[in-house]
């Protein structure tokens, strides 16, 4: 499979941290966007920024950017969705996933998401991290096939809003990563840590 195209999830409400665009937040110099992008570039086909309101206020990173084309904020789903979509129109066969508030995320994310779905015949598959024993997938961070695309929508107009019951349907792979591979940033006790984790890693 040839690398999918990256898209960045940053179509949430922030409502922990008092609405607005998360990864505007700066760490240690240098926004949480950037960081993402840095991360996830490489690993990638080319990026897109999923995001709603006006884009203008994310030219500066020289990135496409599709809204949800689902009304009412339905979740991260949406996202995932407009990432397909807008893919499909472009000629790609995958999307790779990752949050714009999680900026530690590693550094060969896609392969081994890549592996785990080729290793498991399976069409998806998420990261997860082993905590209090059991393991935790975070779907925000996938591998998905834009064949499913159609599948996706019918569900999502449904009413269907958690990840992983639309795919546990489709048998999705998991890949597991370290503890803290995907610490997020919600409260500003999280940017404080995630500043100083910045700080102590000097990039």
């Amino acid at each position: 499979m040839s690398k999918p195209i990256g898209v960045i999830l940053a179509g949430g409400l922030a409502t922990r941290m008092g609405g607005g665009d998360k990864g505007a937040l700066v760490l240690a110099g240098r926004s949480m966007l950037d960081r993402v992008i840095d991360r996830l570039g490489p690993q990638t086909d080319g990026l897109l920024l999923n995001a709603n309101g006006d884009p203008v206020r994310f030219a500066e990173y020289g990135l496409p950017v599709c809204a949800d084309t689902l009304p009412g904020h339905p979740g991260p789903l949406a996202g995932v969705l407009a990432g397909m979509e807008w893919a499909a129109i472009h000629g790609h066969s995958h999307i790779v996933t990752a949050a714009a508030d999680t900026p530690f995320f590693p550094e060969d994310l896609v392969e081994r998401l890549t592996r785990a779905a080729e290793n498991a015949s399976a069409p998806i598959a998420l990261a997860a991290t082993q905590e209090d024993g059991r393991l935790w997938r975070h779907p925000t961070f996938g591998l998905w096939p834009v064949s499913l695309r159609a599948d996706l929508r019918a569900a999502l107009e449904d009413g269907l809003r958690k990840v992983v019951l639309w795919t546990d349907k489709h048998g999705a792979a998991t890949a597991a990563f370290d503890d803290a591979a995907f610490f997020n940033v919600n409260t500003p006790g999280d940017l404080a840590e995630a500043e100083a984790r910045a700080a102590q890693e000097g990039r």
